[in-house]
């Protein structure tokens, strides 16, 4: 099965754009998309921006969406935009599910196991990356250790608790063939309430993210980012992360719009009117993540109280 990212002229693989990344202290967006609204924002967004973007959908997101549904999507939408857009399979529990999206044509898969002892981790982890590259070897597989919770959802208390160790980065990678690292280092799935309003930050544990890619060797992927505050997202890029992943922060995005936009004209039916909001403001938001990745000026309202 030939990965989406790979249709396109050789250089402008997943790979070849996180290496170029790398190379220009830069990060790869990463946005989660549950229906065709989102999807088309991620797209608007990478089109204004003109940078590259990889969308994610969770084990959930893909049974709403339907994982071959979306990733024909992504692909359509690749080949008529020119831009380097890529999907990757966000937290996948089964080795089933990896497969399933590895033959629908993912560019990348997230294989979690994390919540799993150690060594139970590294065995199903290993299992499922030998198994999506022998569908596709050039495909990009991810595992994850530590503890950063679960949900991209709004919260009352924060989660997760176990960060990760250097060490244990450097026997994951070594013993598990995979491409990218997922670690806990102070982010969380989710937002607090107060980060929504605006009140409050997540800060991450900027020695521990330099500390584990000089161990691990490989991609560094920062989950459950929104909400981080923006000098942390810019220093642990210079630390060593390579992709950095937003959901909440498009959801709340959403949420507010709609309510917005059926609030305006109580009387409106027809659905690409009230959803024509909701496309604009969910692409405020992944475009000015977007630039902040790259290091771009940033004006603080486009993402509102999120931001």
């Amino acid at each position: 099965m030939t990965a989406i990212g790979t249709t396109k002229s050789a250089g402008n693989t997943l790979r070849d754009v996180l290496t170029r990344l790398q190379t220009e202290g830069a990060a790869l967006g990463h946005f989660n998309v549950s229906d065709q609204v989102l999807l088309k924002a991620l797209v608007a967004a990478a089109e204004e921006t003109k940078l590259p973007v990889l969308v994610g959908a969770s084990e959930g997101e893909r049974e709403f969406f339907g994982a071959r549904q979306l990733a024909a999507m992504v692909k359509s939408e690749r080949q008529e935009s020119d831009l380097p857009i890529f999907l990757n399979a966000d937290h996948t529990h089964s080795l089933a599910k990896a497969l399933e999206a590895a033959k629908a044509g993912f560019d990348a898969v997230t294989i979690d196991f994390s919540a799993l002892p150690f060594e139970e981790n590294v065995a199903r982890t290993k299992e499922a990356v030998q198994a999506i590259k022998a569908v596709n070897p050039s495909i990009l597989a991810e595992g994850e250790i530590g503890d950063i919770g679960t949900g991209s959802e709004i919260k009352e208390a924060a989660q997760g608790g176990r960060l990760s160790t250097p060490e244990e980065a450097r026997q994951f990678v070594e013993a598990t063939g995979i491409d990218n690292l997922a670690p806990a280092v102070g982010n969380m799935h989710g937002m607090l309430k107060s980060m929504v309003q605006g009140k409050a930050r997540k800060h991450l544990d900027l020695e521990r993210i330099a500390q584990i890619k000089q161990a691990a060797g490989v991609f560094l992927t920062l989950h459950g980012g929104s909400g981080t505050e923006d000098e942390h997202f810019r220093k642990a890029i210079a630390a060593g992360i390579n992709i950095i992943h937003i959901n909440t922060e498009l959801r709340v995005a959403w949420r507010e719009s709609l309510g917005e936009s059926l609030a305006r004209d109580p009387n409106e039916v027809v659905p690409y009117k009230i959803l024509r909001p909701v496309v604009d403001a969910v692409k405020q938001v992944v475009s000015s993540r977007l630039r902040l990745f790259h290091g771009q000026t940033v004006n603080p309202e486009m993402v509102g109280s999120v931001a």
